[in-house]
């Protein structure tokens, strides 16, 4: 058997591939109060690499990550629940729309406050839900319970 080095593209291809089932597997095993909070670590391990793309000059990769940004706030804007989750649910939803209309600057212009100011926004509301977490899960349980004796009942 031959032994051929390693390239770095292929290292990367592999790295990538790796990352891809890792996360995944976090969806699949995931309840949705975690699924957010993966996405707003995503959309934010995102935003901190653009602004070293722009520190460094790397405009093509700048806007892949940033576009991503995009869509993560988006989907995360999208989940929202505006029929049942009032004033809150709909603040949320301005809040995520001007979050996405600074990433689309910050992509125009490089501009490295935008993304400091929408890495401090989602980095409060990631916050703010991580701390709710216990709460949403405890609260889940006995209604998981309750459906699982109920299915069994009938």
């Amino acid at each position: 058997m031959e032994h051929r080095p390693v390239s770095a593209y292929a290292r990367n291809a592999k790295l990538a591939t790796y990352q891809s089932v890792s996360a995944h597997g976090g969806v699949a095993g995931g309840d949705p109060h975690a699924l957010v909070l993966m996405l707003m670590d995503a959309a934010l391990e995102r935003m901190s690499s653009a602004r070293g793309c722009i520190e460094r000059g790397e405009l093509a990769r700048k806007a892949k990550l940033l576009h991503n940004c995009v869509k993560i706030v988006a989907e995360l804007r999208g989940s929202l629940n505006l029929a049942d989750g009032g004033t809150l649910a709909q603040n949320l939803s301005d809040l995520y729309e001007y979050m996405i209309k600074r990433l689309l600057v910050a992509n125009a212009s490089s501009d490295v406050g935008c993304l400091s100011e929408v890495s401090s926004l989602l980095g409060e509301i990631r916050g703010a839900w991580a701390a709710i977490g216990p709460e949403v899960r405890s609260s889940a349980a006995p209604a998981a319970a309750a459906a699982g004796a109920l299915s069994s009942h009938g």
